[in-house]
């Protein structure tokens, strides 16, 4: 392979809500990456080399809303239907039918929805850290506001406009810095310290959040990419997406309790609560995930998994690539 494509090179392609920045490097079948909150495609920097080598084209996005891509104004521009549409327009401008995509945390429900939605334009799907569940149960904003009893959720703190910005952009890279940790294996607080995914009535988030230490995956020049981008976009557009679960839950009615039949992949962290509190819907994964090719649970691992684990992820991405149907 040229020296050329071993590079990871900058464009932006057109989508609905104007445009999507993508990271690509490499040659072969399309393979596209979507990244979660708080996030940026520097999220896969560790992957895109690794599939490239293999013999891939790796393509990480900024999602709408993040980095370089556009920002619209409207709340209700983030809703699902749009991300899953801005997608397909980046794989369409790619000059391919079809791709493979893999999402962490937020970016895992967009692959989800992506393959459920548009099976012809996504052939599989791998996800990480966030399980699959299908659409429909009860009205989400419902369910968060019970969650807590006397604390809040954090789901629902970001709901409200403006209230999370108000606490993150004073100091957006110290509190990238402490989510990053509090959700990290070797810096989360420690069993029966107060819970980060909440906050107390009149607190903040931040109040939960480890302080003096980066967790081992994340470097000060890493932190420094990160706190730019949103230093310069703003938190909005990336709280936008918890603000359209609503929207989403009527927007995908029609498909509540479907599976993704696609082959697929899950990779999670034994640490994060993403997978504990959802342990439910990975056991259901035989019916909801029937092409289910390949599921890891990785000991001692947090959130963050293919930034805290990325030589384990990458095996284990190239590996299910390599067994997909041509």
């Amino acid at each position: 392979m040229s020296r050329q494509a071993m590079e990871i090179t900058h464009r932006s392609v057109s989508s609905p809500g104007g445009r999507i920045h993508i990271a690509e490097q490499g040659t072969g079948p399309l393979v596209l990456l979507v990244h979660g909150f708080p996030e940026t495609w520097y999220s896969w920097r560790h992957q895109m080399p690794a599939l490239a080598a293999a013999g891939y084209r790796a393509v990480a996005i900024d999602v709408r809303g993040y980095g370089r891509s556009s920002a619209p104004a409207a709340t209700d521009a983030y809703r699902m239907l749009d991300l899953v549409e801005d997608g397909v327009s980046v794989v369409h401008a790619l000059g391919e039918e079809t791709a493979v995509v893999v999402g962490h945390d937020w970016g895992a429900t967009i692959a989800a929805t992506s393959a459920l939605l548009r099976p012809e334009v996504f052939r599989a799907v791998g996800l990480l850290s966030v399980p699959y569940t299908p659409p429909g149960g009860p009205r989400p904003s419902d369910v968060f506001a019970r969650l807590g009893g006397d604390e809040e959720f954090y789901v629902s703190y970001f709901q409200e406009p403006g209230r999370a910005e108000a606490e993150i952009e004073p100091d957006v890279r110290g509190w990238l810095a402490g989510f990053y940790a509090a959700l990290s294996a070797d810096t989360m607080p420690a069993s029966g310290a107060p819970d980060p995914h909440f906050l107390g009535r009149g607190g903040t988030l931040r109040d939960r959040f480890p302080a003096g230490r980066l967790p081992a995956w994340l470097g000060e020049r890493d932190l420094d990419v990160y706190a730019g981008e949103f230093e310069r976009t703003g938190m909005t557009g990336a709280l936008n997406r918890y603000r359209n679960m609503d929207r989403d839950w009527e927007d995908l009615a029609a498909f509540e309790g479907a599976p993704v039949t696609q082959p697929s992949l899950f990779v999670g962290g034994a640490l994060d609560a993403s997978t504990t509190w959802l342990a439910d819907a990975i056991e259901a994964y035989p019916v909801t995930l029937p092409g289910l090719l390949s599921c890891h649970l990785l000991d001692g691992c947090g959130h963050w998994v293919q930034q805290e684990r990325p030589a384990e992820v990458n095996r284990l991405l190239t590996d299910w690539l390599a067994a997909l149907p041509a």
